[in-house]
This record gives C-alpha cells, sequence and structure tokens, in this order.
C-alpha cells in the first residue's frame, strides 16, 4: 500500500502553485495525493485576478470524505482563505492522527492577498497550536510575531517565538535574504540552519508550496522532520535550478526534478 498525504489548499489553473504543485510534488516523491480545495483562483504566470473562498462547510464536508475512507500519513495546509475555514481546519485537526505541515500562505507571488485579516489572527491563534511544522516565509514570520525578520539572527529569534506560540517545528525561509537563501529549522531544541546558492531566475512560481508538500511527503514516508526538511530542500533548489521555463511571468518550478535521499548532512 502506498503512503498517502494530504493537500487543503487553493487551486491555480496555471498549475505551478497551490493543490496542482502539491499533487505533482506528492506524485514525485512516491506518495498518494488527496486534495481538499479550499478556494479557487483565476491567474497564470503573470496576474492573480480572481480569489473565491469555498464556504466553511464545504471544506470540511471533503476533509470529512477524505477521512473517513483514505486518511493520510500526514498533510498540510495552503492558502485558506478566510477566518471560517481556518477555525474549521483547526478543529479538525485537533483529531488528526498524523503530522500536519502549516505553510501560512498570505499573499501571491503577484502581491495578491490569499487570507483575510482576521483569517491571519485565526491562524495565529488556532491553527499553529495543531501544527508539527510551519514553514512561514520572512514577512510571514513577520505578521505571524509582531516582530521584524530581516536577518537570519530575526529568523531564529522568529523561530523561537512561533515554536513558543505553539508549533512543534518551525521552518522559516530565507528567500528573500541578500545574497544566499538561508532556511532556519528549529524544533524546541536545536537550532539547524539550511543554506543554498541562490539561483537567479523569474521562475520561481510556487516555491513555498513545492516545498511544503515535500516536506509533508517526507513525514508521510517516515523521515524525521529535520529530514524531510533536509530532502525537500535539495528537491527544491533542484526544481528551482532546472525550472522548465514555462510562462510569460513568474514561471513554475519543475516538479519532475529527481529525489536525492540522503540522510541530513
Amino acid at each position: 500500500m502506498p503512503r498517502v498525504a494530504l493537500t487543503i489548499a487553493g487551486s491555480d489553473p496555471s498549475g505551478g502553485a497551490g493543490i496542482q504543485a502539491d499533487l505533482k510534488t506528492f506524485h514525485q516523491f512516491g506518495v498518494y495525493g488527496e486534495a481538499v480545495i479550499t478556494l479557487l483562483t483565476v491567474q497564470n504566470t503573470v496576474r492573480v485576478s480572481r480569489v473565491k473562498v469555498m464556504p466553511a462547510a464545504l471544506v470540511l464536508e471533503q476533509l470529512h470524505a477524505v477521512l473517513e475512507d483514505i486518511p493520510p500519513a500526514a498533510a498540510k495546509t495552503g492558502a485558506l482563505g478566510s477566518a471560517e475555514v481556518v477555525r474549521a481546519v483547526a478543529r479538525a485537526a485537533a483529531d488528526f492522527a498524523f503530522p500536519l505541515v502549516v505553510d501560512p500562505v498570505m499573499i501571491s507571488k503577484h502581491g495578491q492577498p490569499l487570507v483575510s485579516k482576521t483569517a491571519v489572527k485565526a491562524i495565529r491563534d488556532e491553527l499553529l497550536p495543531r501544527a508539527a511544522l510551519v514553514t512561514p516565509n520572512m514577512q510571514e514570520a513577520e505578521v505571524l510575531t509582531g516582530m521584524p525578520v530581516y536577518m537570519p539572527g530575526d529568523m531564529r529569534q522568529a523561530a523561537w517565538r512561533l515554536h513558543q506560540m505553539g508549533a512543534r517545528a518551525v521552518l522559516i525561509k530565507g528567500g528573500h535574504l541578500e545574497g544566499d537563501a538561508i532556511d532556519e529549522f528549529f524544533d524546541g531544541v536545536e537550532f539547524r540552519e539550511f543554506p543554498d546558492e541562490r539561483i537567479e531566475t523569474r521562475h520561481t512560481h510556487g516555491t513555498g508550496c513545492t516545498l511544503s508538500a515535500a516536506i509533508t511527503a517526507g513525514l508521510a514516508r517516515g523521515l524525521a522532520p529535520v529530514d524531510a526538511v533536509a530532502c525537500a530542500k535539495r528537491f527544491i533548489q533542484e526544481a528551482i535550478r532546472t525550472n522548465p521555463g514555462l510562462g510569460k511571468g513568474c514561471g513554475p518550478v519543475n516538479h519532475h526534478a529527481p529525489v536525492q535521499w540522503k540522510e541530513v548532512p
């Protein structure tokens, strides 16, 4: 029986982010993917022109249908859209018998808000305590913690604060740092730094979704969180480096990049 992973996220019809990116990533990691859709977008590599959030009751119906028949070994959240959806998912997650990766997606690559202000508070207060791992970028970490996050030292302090707020482990993504990209991991015991050479390209659409999906797939396959992060980091770096060059704007990464199953260095 294959391992199963679940994504609870929004739809990107251009295929670079959201549930489309998550399902492609799950498949590449050898796990069976399921998807609960929280919102629909009208977007491509150049623009996002519309966001339609699903009713919380409909999101829960999808989730319950999945859980009663093919329960996953790990799950992740992406863009949730509204406070009602966040609260519904958080209540359901209280009974999850599997790890939940929370990717607190707030703004699209094109600057379009993907959650309401009240939803941000619900993520902070209700969803974070359900997270086995939370994966904000630097701007999302600022919003969630209320502190400035500009440098690796700030990232470590924010990671510690997010752990204090209830997340069992934290990965703050440093893609917006100057120079090399450095991600900071904290599991409540020790910090782990994941540096990567910066790849100069405009084709980075869906990197956050793809990274969190790769981590979720690793957890579904039984990896420890730090090992799942290390494996996912190698995958996303290669996916960016070998991007297919699609689209007129911020194009997708390569979801066919090879998965490198190695121990944490």
